[in-house]
């Protein structure tokens, strides 16, 4: 009966992160393919008809690096700056615009922020520390002390965090890259750097 047991324990280390990711894929995928609806019947003799899925995606992939393509030529346009100002300016929009930019400028953008993993003390006595990512060296701008600088601190198990303000002596560089310790965070610990 162990032995059996320890089969299904090896059985479920396989099973479910498998399927949780594909699971989670698939999810993501037809969320994607549904943000552009494109219905193309298809009738396969014996089988219910079904729309033939993933022409959304195909959509999108190909509106979104076509955009991609002119804006690489286009930057300095006056129309593409006159847009951006806008939106820039318009006060619900601002924050909107504005946040979603600057997320996506610091995943894959050219100013990249969770490149620079920290060890940061919570707590002196008993030490607590946490892993995270300096995102501002200077806080001056806002009022706050030359000394403090602002960690964020991602959660496990989700992609949500936390920022924090602590005193840049409370701040430890890692010799880590932003890709291997956001993967150690994530997985709580778990996975290999």
């Amino acid at each position: 009966m162990r032995r059996i047991f320890n089969y299904f324990l090896q059985g479920l280390l396989i099973v479910v992160p498998i399927t949780v990711t594909l699971v989670m894929l698939i999810q993501a995928i037809l969320w994607i393919d549904s943000l552009i609806p494109v219905h193309i019947p298809v009738s396969i003799p014996g089988l219910p008809s079904f729309d033939l899925p993933g022409l959304g995606i195909i959509i999108l992939f190909s509106v979104v690096t076509i955009l991609g393509y002119f804006a690489s030529f286009l930057v300095a346009n006056p129309f593409f700056i006159l847009v951006e100002k806008l939106m820039e300016r318009t006060p619900l929009l601002k924050i909107i615009y504005t946040s979603v930019k600057d997320l996506i400028e610091a995943f894959v953008g050219e100013k990249k922020r969770f490149t620079k993993p920290v060890l940061v003390t919570i707590n002196v006595n008993p030490m607590i520390q946490r892993i995270g990512f300096v995102t501002e060296n200077d806080l001056t701008q806002m009022g706050i002390e030359a000394t403090k600088i602002a960690v964020y601190l991602p959660f496990s198990y989700g992609f949500n965090g936390q920022l924090l303000v602590v005193e840049a002596t409370n701040v430890k560089e890692l010799d880590a890259s932003g890709t291997e310790m956001m993967k150690f965070i994530i997985s709580g610990g778990v996975t290999d750097i």
